[in-house]
């Protein structure tokens, strides 16, 4: 899951080598929180007008995740 949202996010950005992607440990109901990080001149570009890009990252992951029966957040920092 790490590995898809990474490829995903430097798909978008211009600093490849600044996108970082951070997993928290499970919450009590099991999900899995991802933080993703980008540099500060590419964040418009990973959310995007009214958020469409970002919410489109966290329908992809939520898609991943069922296959491997797994509940997952994206987080944008």
């Amino acid at each position: 899951m790490q590995e898809l949202l990474l490829a995903v996010a430097r798909g978008l950005v211009e600093d490849k080598d600044a996108v970082r992607v951070t997993v928290d440990e499970p919450r009590e109901d099991g999900t899995v929180v991802y933080h993703l990080s980008v540099a500060e001149g590419d964040m418009g570009r990973v959310i995007g007008k009214q958020g469409r890009i970002a919410k489109a990252i966290r329908v992809v992951m939520r898609a991943a995740a069922v296959r491997v029966n797994e509940k997952i957040l994206v987080e944008i920092d």
